[in-house]
């Protein structure tokens, strides 16, 4: 990134004071924990090219990102999923709480499955990082409307929408938002996503009928009582108050063992998590493709047309000529004539021969002196 660049700067920050690796082992140690799911920080540095300076920062290799992994399953996630992700994510909150940190930015964007074992979790980027306690003295509780609706406007705090810094509580009430997203597909404000204070309204409302409204968001094969119960401890929070962390985790235990499972939970598949936010749109129509024969030449009546009608960008010198035939039509044209070809000489003739062009991507000669070109 860019040197001035403050997100990265803020992350850098974190791994240099919070995230080292002798003090992430040491804490595994004192909780028995045999894995943290913070990513391994190597090293940064600066660069500069073309008379511009770069941050960079050399990080372990991660796998995807819980956001595609959602997408591919319809929105949603099996309920022993959500509630195993919220357990080893409680544990990653822990620890950066423990040393003067929040994220602040918990979504399934930032939430990463390990390169070569999809069973570990990683809570990544922390451009948003906020140091709440800086030497051990907690950030007063101030409102600042001018920084409100700080954050994904999906997740984010009731505290980042009032103008407050993170906190603690934030950062779980955060990551309660999130459960309730992946068990259930999608969130009551959804579709006034452009609106922020209205977002706002319907957190607080949310939270203020705790847990009967996030009960009756139940869908099919997910109840939400854990979830439910999650959050109604959030609410209990002050601003500067410590959470009980081994009680959250102890709300999403339930006795959920084993390894993640990823795969499409019941009534989702096919469904577009999406759709439920946009208005019908009316059929675009579209002119059919112009079915060709090319393996019998007599079947094509068309002539042939000069290259200043063929319809492309225009072509430089230093760039080589590009095929106008889409990549789709050219694969169905290799499909339907590999047969005719196969005895009819070499790959290099066979590249030779010149190869017809489609009549629907051609534009044909003027009709007359001033007259547009017509397309066929």
């Amino acid at each position: 990134e860019y040197q001035e660049n403050g997100p990265l700067f803020s992350e850098l920050k974190f791994y240099q004071r919070a995230a080292k690796a002798g003090s992430i082992q040491k804490w595994k140690r004192d909780r028995g924990l045999d894995f943290l799911g913070i990513p391994t920080y190597w090293g940064s540095g600066l660069a500069e090219h073309q008379n511009l300076r770069y941050r960079f920062m050399a990080m372990d290799r991660l796998g995807s990102d819980l956001q595609k992994i959602c997408e591919s399953g319809g929105g949603r996630l099996k309920k022993a999923t959500v509630l195993q992700l919220g357990q080893r994510l409680v544990d990653v909150l822990e620890y950066i709480h423990d040393n003067e940190y929040v994220h602040a930015d918990i979504k399934a964007a930032n939430v990463m499955l390990g390169y070569r074992d999809p069973d570990q979790v990683y809570l990544a980027d922390y451009g948003l990082s906020y140091r709440y306690c800086p030497d051990g003295v907690h950030k007063e509780y101030k409102e600042n409307p001018k920084k409100g609706h700080n954050g994904t406007m999906e997740y984010t705090s009731l505290d980042a929408h009032k103008g407050l810094g993170p906190s603690r509580r934030s950062d779980l009430q955060i990551l309660g938002f999130c459960l309730l997203h992946w068990l259930c597909g999608s969130l009551p404000w959804d579709g006034v996503l452009k609106h922020p204070a209205q977002v706002q309204e319907a957190k607080a409302r949310l939270m203020d009928n705790l847990p009967d409204s996030v009960l009756e968001l139940s869908v099919d094969g997910a109840v939400t009582d854990e979830v439910a119960l999650f959050l109604l401890h959030v609410k209990t929070l002050d601003y500067q108050d410590k959470p009980d962390y081994q009680l959250l985790k102890a709300l999403l235990t339930k006795g959920v063992t084993g390894r993640l499972d990823f795969s499409v939970p019941a009534g989702s598949a096919g469904r577009n998590p999406r759709s439920r936010d946009k208005k019908a749109e009316p059929a675009r129509t579209r002119p059919e493709p112009v079915e060709v024969d090319y393996e019998d030449p007599d079947r094509r009546k068309t002539k042939a047309v000069p290259a200043r009608y063929i319809r492309g960008p225009p072509l430089r010198n230093d760039h080589p000529q590009q095929d106008p035939v889409p990549p789709a039509v050219r694969r169905t044209l290799k499909q339907r004539s590999r047969g005719a070809h196969e005895d009819e000489g070499s790959e290099e003739e066979a590249e030779a021969r010149p190869k017809a062009i489609p009549a629907c991507y051609l534009r044909g000669p003027p009709v007359s002196r001033g007259a547009r070109p017509k397309q066929v």
